[in-house]
């Protein structure tokens, strides 16, 4: 049985956990503000809030309720644009209505929940950061300028919130209803609940299908997932927490993007993060989807799969008491094909800070700029000596090659050597026997090899003159044999 509050009622379901929660509200509840679109998370229409008690406070984050399976709603405050509805409406409400921020108003009620989800994040107040919360919904009427007058009306709105106390703050000021100041308590009742019951065997503790944030499965394997027992690891609490110690950063699987983000020792690692990471989908869709999640579901042009390959990470999979490590660039024996146990979890990423000096970069190039997958992505760790030669090189790149590539061949063949121009374009030359894209939706091949090679130029950039730099960029287009070398053929 899958319990959770909704807007301001306790609700149980024995509906399948990979039901969704968005057809749970519509068809279930019959709230319908929560609007059916894509159905694959793009689109923002099903936005809703989830809350939860997370180290002694209650925080929400968006989400796309459509890639939601009811069990992760277990335990959690589920919020519709129903659940904000007061006698009047509220500052969000009210400045897209001001600012004619809705035409035909089916995306309205999605654009309303980020903008609530940026009021109800304590220390969110720039406009630069309401626009950033509503980067996962799209509009199909007004051009967005009326949206983004709304969304500058709320920023005046909140310029005197607290970073303390803020739900107080946003139910005093009305922009939340008066009961979302008794739902810490309910959670807490909820969480009693739910251990009693679990106590008498009524939730099994490991179950069937292991799901984190859903937003690949929910997509590619909808009727799997709804036909399957689960076992949710989104929430799971043993597979959280980032820290750094001997010299590593140790991050749980069930980490998800933002908090990746978020994390103060993963900023202090990675100074360019914040623009890293606006490259990778949207807020709603990173506030889901989990470091494992990337990693195991081996797409070739998985994010955060080719950035953590580039730091040359280990995971750790654990079956039982059972733990074995290995390295990332060695999960992956061919397309979909996993160095994994059917009944062992990824259950940590870990990596070595890297050393003072070192530049870490990722680039990404899709059809357009945000909310897309990648044609090509690339990472790269360098790391120069004293005399301006390589000392430390990690490379990777995704859309290029059957699975996530670690570009380990011309990685090696640059350490020790300066980054001069005869240099980089041997080593560009070795990346393109490494690689074999295909031509698909996203690109043909030979487009997809010119991107890579622009993209390890990118990387690099800052450590070549100007005229070295320009001069490889001109030649582009071909190699010393005058055409771009072939490389071998992936693996179907």
């Amino acid at each position: 049985m899958i319990r959770f509050i909704l807007n301001d009622k306790k609700v149980r379901t024995s509906l399948p956990p990979g039901s969704t929660v968005l057809d749970f509200v519509r068809y279930q509840k019959r709230l319908t503000g929560t609007k059916t679109g894509c159905r694959e998370g793009d689109c923002g229409a099903c936005t809703v809030l989830v809350g939860q008690i997370k180290e002694g406070k209650l925080s929400y984050r968006s989400m796309t309720s459509c890639l939601m399976p009811l069990i992760n709603a277990h335990g959690r405050h589920i919020v519709t644009v129903e659940g904000l509805n007061m006698e009047n409406l509220s500052p969000v409400q009210a400045a897209m209505v001001e600012t004619n921020g809705t035409q035909c108003g089916f995306c309205t009620l999605g654009f309303v929940m980020s903008f609530t989800g940026f009021v109800l994040h304590p220390e969110d107040k720039s406009h630069q950061k309401a626009i950033e919360h509503i980067d996962g919904n799209i509009c199909r009427c007004t051009g967005y300028k009326s949206i983004e007058r709304a969304a500058a009306a709320i920023v005046r709105a909140v310029a005197e919130k607290p970073e303390t106390d803020t739900l107080s703050w946003l139910v005093e000021k009305g922009f939340l209803p008066f009961y979302f100041s008794g739902i810490g308590e309910k959670l807490s009742d909820l969480h009693v609940d739910i251990q009693a019951e679990m106590s008498q065997g009524e939730m099994p503790e490991n179950a069937g299908l292991h799901i984190g944030g859903g937003t690949d499965l929910l997509v590619q394997k909808h009727a799997r997932v709804k036909a399957s027992p689960l076992t949710g690891l989104l929430f799971d609490e043993a597979l959280k927490g980032i820290e750094k110690k001997e010299g590593k950063i140790w991050a749980g699987a069930s980490v998800t993007v933002s908090e990746f983000c978020e994390s103060p020792e993963i900023q202090a690692v990675f100074p360019e993060l914040k623009r890293h990471v606006k490259l990778v989908s949207s807020t709603p869709i990173r506030n889901m989807a989990t470091l494992a999640g990337n990693l195991v579901n081996a797409s070739p042009i998985g994010d955060m799969t080719v950035f953590l390959l580039a730091l040359n990470a280990e995971i750790e999979l654990r079956e039982g008491d059972s733990i074995r490590r290995l390295m990332l660039r060695d999960f992956y024996k061919g397309y979909k094909i996993l160095d994994k146990n059917p009944e062992e979890i990824l259950s940590r990423i870990i990596f070595r800070v890297p050393d003072p000096g070192s530049h870490f970069n990722f680039e990404k190039v899709c059809k357009r700029t945000h909310l897309d997958i990648a044609s090509v992505n690339s990472a790269c760790l360098l790391r120069l000596d004293g005399e301006g030669k390589v000392a430390e090189l990690n490379l990777s790149a995704g859309g290029v090659f059957a699975w996530p590539k670690w570009l380990g061949q011309s990685a090696e063949f640059l350490k020790g050597k300066s980054l001069s121009r005869e240099n980089l374009a041997a080593a560009l030359e070795r990346v393109q026997d490494e690689v074999a894209p295909i031509s698909d939706a996203r690109g043909t091949a030979e487009y997809k090899r010119l991107l890579l090679r622009q993209l390890i130029l990118t990387h690099f950039q800052p450590f070549i003159a100007e005229a070295d730099l320009l001069e490889l960029i001109s030649g582009a287009g071909s190699s010393q044999s005058g055409q771009l070398a072939p490389g071998p053929k992936a693996s179907d």
